[in-house]
């Protein structure tokens, strides 16, 4: 079966699921017996104390990183079976990324970021990318360079960029960890607008609490496994 077949298994998105996935770094366990289901068009919100394996549980979502036991589907795909190409292969296609750091390219300007990971999938669609620049509040904005951003632009940029290629999975890891109370407002709008009109799953790691209280699901994430 080819990279392609495997990721279209399902015809029709039935979101990500994880059974009893289990992460350790020699004999210490970063998390365990991790059971979720998220499905189209929800909101889950992923709390827990700092080095809990936040971060790390959301790359082994996205197969980013490798588990010691358990599962991971996406759409009916098993990441578990996959190797690295057919993964980059699905996370280009079915996965978008929101990180706090913002990981914009700086050379490129905002329109060229938000029209990358269309680029990468031989998709350009200039007409797309200014019509999600204006829903994300970034209309006229598209020349300008990321050193001429604030941070609340540039992590808007990234929610833009992410959202881009219609992902069925987006994955937030503390967007609004370096904003202020207004600008972090914002930005949770305009992520929760875009994902919801897509139908697209969200997963979303963070220590604030407004970001949280604004998800359909709170789980707490701890060394022995998920609860909420």
């Amino acid at each position: 079966m080819n990279a392609a077949s495997q990721i279209t298994a399902s015809p029709t998105p039935t979101g990500l699921q994880l059974r009893n996935l289990s992460k350790r770094y020699g004999a210490t366990a970063v998390f365990s017996h991790v059971t979720l289901d998220v499905a189209p068009g929800e909101f889950v919100a992923i709390v827990g104390e700092s080095g809990v394996g936040k971060s790390t549980l959301l790359n082994c979502m996205a197969g980013l990183d490798n588990w010691d036991e358990g599962t991971v589907t996406l759409n009916g795909a098993d990441l578990g079976a996959m190797g690295d190409d057919q993964r980059a292969l699905l996370r280009r296609r079915h996965v978008g990324f929101v990180f706090q750091a913002f990981h914009v390219l700086p050379h490129l300007d905002v329109a060229q970021n938000v029209a990358l990971p269309l680029l990468l999938l031989k998709q350009p669609d200039d007409a797309r990318v200014q019509a999600l620049l204006e829903a994300v509040g970034l209309g006229g904005l598209g020349q300008r360079l990321p050193q001429q951003l604030s941070g609340g632009q540039l992590q808007r940029v990234a929610i833009a960029r992410a959202l881009i290629h219609r992902p069925s999975l987006l994955l937030a890891d503390e967007p609004t960890g370096n904003l202020d109370p207004t600008t972090a407002a914002k930005v949770m709008d305009a992520l929760l607008a875009q994902t919801r009109q897509h139908g697209a799953a969200l997963v979303l790691v963070t220590h604030s609490e407004a970001a949280a209280a604004r998800a359909d699901r709170v789980l707490r994430l701890g060394s022995s496994g998920i609860s909420g």
